[in-house]
C-alpha cells in the first residue's frame, strides 16, 4: 500500500449495532438493553417470522410509520431466523437477567409491605445477586435499585454484541431504527468491533487529517477484502467547508433537529449532535461544516434523537468532552449516560442543575428540564444556558413549560437570555411506544396515551418566554427534515396539531415584538 494521504469521503455513514439492532442508550446500557432484548426485540423477531409479509406491508404503510414492524423482505426471512437463534443462544445470560428483573419486581410488589426488606434478598432471582439494592421511598413504596457500575462489570454487559456497518449515504430513507435489524449487504462494510475501538477514532479523524490506507487497515484490523472495500470510501482530498471556522465575534448554526453549533474564534460547542453526512444535498449543514475541533458536546436527554451514537462516534477523535445530565443512579428507566458514554471511549462531564462547565471564552450552565418523559422518574435530562461572545443563549430542547415558575428561578440566577431555543413536539408518542419493555406491570392504552413524549404547546412556550424575558425565540424542527426519518419516523402536514401550535406561538411572539422563527434544515446567526 502507498503512503498517499487519504481522507474519509463526506458521504460515508456509520450505523452502530447491538445484535444487529441500531444502538441507542436503551439498547446499550446493560439493564435496559436486557429488558429491550427480551421483551421487545426477541418478540418482534418472532412476530416477523410468523408473518413476514404483514411486517413488510405495515412498514410501507404511511399511516403506520414509526410502528414496530420489521422492514426486511420475506426472501431474507431465513437470515432473520438465524439472527433470532443466535440471540437466544449467545445472549442467554441477558435474557435470563431480564426475566429475573421482572420476577424480582413481582416479588417486591407481593412482599414489601413496609417492614424490613432484608428477608427478601434471598428470595430474589440469583441473576440479580450483587447487582441490586432494595429500598423504600418515604411513602413506603418499594423499588429495586440497580448498581449500574457493577452491572457493567457483569456478564449482562457484553461488548461482543457490538458491531458497526460503514456505507454511503444514498439519500434513500433507511428502515426505522427501533424495529428493523440491519443484515449484511454487499455495499456495506461490516466491522465486528466494539464502539470504543480506537480504529473508529482513527477512521473518523480522517475526515479532517489525512492518513494512509495501511494505517487504517491496521487500526481497524481489516482483511484484504475489507481493506479493498474501505479504499473505495477514501479520497485524496478532504471535503471540509471553507467557512467552518470564524475569525471574530460569535456564530450559531442550526444543523437540524435539536443540533446547534455555537462558535467563537476560540471555541466550539455542539448541542445534541444529529448531523447529516449528505453534503450533496445543498440544503443543510453537514459533517463537512463542523469545526475541526469541538470543545464540548452537550446532551440534553437520553432519547434516540438526542444522544445519537451514529454521530457521536464520528466526533470522538476531535472532541474535548461530552457534557451529560446526572441520572438518578439505579432507576430502571433512568440509565446513566455518563457510564454509558465512558464505556464507549468518551471523556464525559456529568452535571446537575446550575453546575457550570467553562470553555475558552465562555461557559455552559446546566438548567432544569421538565416533562417530555411520560412522567417516569427520569432525572438524566437538562436544558443549558450558554454564554459566549457577549450573548446568553437558552438551549431548551424538548423541555416543557408545564410549570412556568421554574424559569423565573433560571432568570433570577442567570439573567435575561438573548435567544431561546425551544422544542414544541406537543403531541408526542405515548408511554408504551418507547418504554414498553421496561414496564413490568401492564398499563392500559388509555393510561399510556395520557402520558406522552411531549414538549411545549403554544401556551407553555409562551410561558417560558414570559418568565425568561428572552429577546428572540426559535422552535426546533420536530423530525421534519427528510434525512432523519429513520430515527424520527414523523409525518406532518400544515394542519397537524403541532404545526398549528407553533404558528400560534409565533403569532404570540410577533404581537410582542419578539423575533421568532420555526427552524428547518439550516440557519445562521452572526454577531
Amino acid at each position: 500500500m502507498s503512503d498517499e494521504q487519504l481522507f474519509l469521503r463526506s458521504k460515508v455513514i456509520i450505523e452502530p449495532l447491538v445484535d444487529r439492532f441500531f444502538a441507542w442508550p436503551y439498547t446499550v446500557a446493560p439493564v435496559q438493553a436486557a429488558m429491550n432484548l427480551a421483551f421487545l426485540q426477541v418478540p418482534l423477531l418472532e412476530s416477523y417470522l410468523q408473518s413476514p409479509q404483514v411486517h413488510v406491508a405495515a412498514s410501507n404503510n404511511p399511516e403506520l410509520r414509526g410502528g414496530y414492524f420489521i422492514n426486511i423482505p420475506e426472501s431474507r426471512a431465513d437470515e432473520v431466523r438465524d439472527l433470532l437463534a443466535a440471540i437466544k443462544r449467545e445472549r442467554a445470560d441477558m435474557l435470563r437477567f431480564a426475566e429475573a428483573v421482572a420476577a424480582g419486581q413481582e416479588i417486591l410488589r407481593a412482599n414489601a409491605t413496609g417492614f424490613d426488606l432484608t428477608p427478601l434478598y434471598p428470595k430474589m432471582p440469583p441473576e440479580l445477586a450483587g447487582l441490586i439494592e432494595l429500598a423504600y421511598d418515604t411513602d413506603n413504596q418499594a423499588q429495586i435499585r440497580f448498581m449500574e457500575p457493577v452491572v457493567y462489570k457483569s456478564n449482562v454487559y457484553d461488548e461482543s454484541r457490538q458491531s458497526v456497518q460503514l456505507s454511503f449515504e444514498t439519500g434513500i430513507e433507511r428502515p426505522f431504527i427501533l424495529s428493523t435489524p440491519r443484515l449484511p449487504s454487499p455495499d456495506v462494510l461490516e466491522l465486528g468491533i466494539p464502539f470504543r475501538h480506537d480504529g473508529l477514532t482513527e477512521l473518523f479523524k480522517a475526515r479532517v487529517h489525512g492518513t494512509t490506507l495501511a494505517h487504517l487497515r491496521e487500526a481497524l484490523e481489516l482483511d484484504d477484502v475489507q481493506a479493498a472495500q474501505l479504499a473505495g470510501m477514501l479520497s485524496d482530498r478532504p471535503s471540509l467547508a471553507e467557512d467552518r471556522h470564524i475569525e471574530s465575534g460569535g456564530r450559531i448554526r442550526y444543523f437540524g433537529h435539536a443540533c446547534l453549533v455555537l462558535q467563537t474564534p476560540e471555541a466550539a460547542i455542539v448541542t445534541d449532535p444529529f448531523i447529516s453526512a449528505d453534503s450533496t444535498a445543498g440544503d443543510r449543514y453537514t459533517l463537512d461544516d463542523l469545526p475541526d475541533y469541538i470543545d464540548l458536546v452537550v446532551i440534553t436527554h437520553g432519547h434516540q434523537d438526542h444522544i445519537v451514537l451514529e454521530t457521536l462516534l464520528q466526533l470522538r477523535g476531535r472532541l474535548g468532552a461530552i457534557v451529560v445530565p446526572r441520572s438518578s443512579r439505579g432507576n430502571l428507566a433512568d440509565p446513566s449516560m455518563a457510564l454509558l458514554l465512558r464505556h464507549q471511549g468518551f471523556n464525559v462531564i456529568e452535571v446537575d442543575d446550575f453546575d457550570e462547565v467553562e470553555f475558552p471564552g465562555g461557559k455552559i450552565t446546566a438548567t432544569p428540564f421538565l416533562g417530555e418523559h411520560c412522567d417516569l422518574d427520569i432525572r438524566a435530562k437538562s436544558t443549558y444556558w450558554a454564554e459566549l461572545a457577549g450573548k446568553k443563549i437558552f438551549i431548551g430542547a424538548d423541555s416543557s413549560g408545564i410549570e412556568p415558575a421554574l424559569y423565573r428561578y433560571v432568570k433570577g440566577h442567570l439573567g435575561t437570555a438573548d435567544m431561546a431555543f425551544l422544542g414544541m413536539e406537543c403531541d408526542g408518542a405515548p408511554l408504551t411506544w418507547l418504554y414498553q419493555a421496561l414496564l413490568t406491570i401492564p398499563v392500559t392504552k388509555k393510561m399510556s396515551n395520557s402520558r406522552k413524549l411531549s414538549g411545549s404547546n403554544a401556551e407553555q412556550a409562551a410561558a417560558i418566554m414570559t418568565e425568561l424575558g428572552a429577546k428572540e425565540a426559535y422552535v426546533y424542527a420536530m423530525g421534519e427534515e427528510d434525512w432523519l426519518g429513520h430515527v424520527m419516523a414523523t409525518t406532518y402536514t400544515e394542519d397537524t396539531y403541532q404545526i398549528k401550535q407553533i404558528e400560534e406561538f409565533l403569532t404570540w411572539c410577533k404581537d410582542r415584538d419578539i423575533k421568532a422563527g420555526h427552524l428547518f434544515k439550516q440557519q445562521e446567526w452572526r454577531w
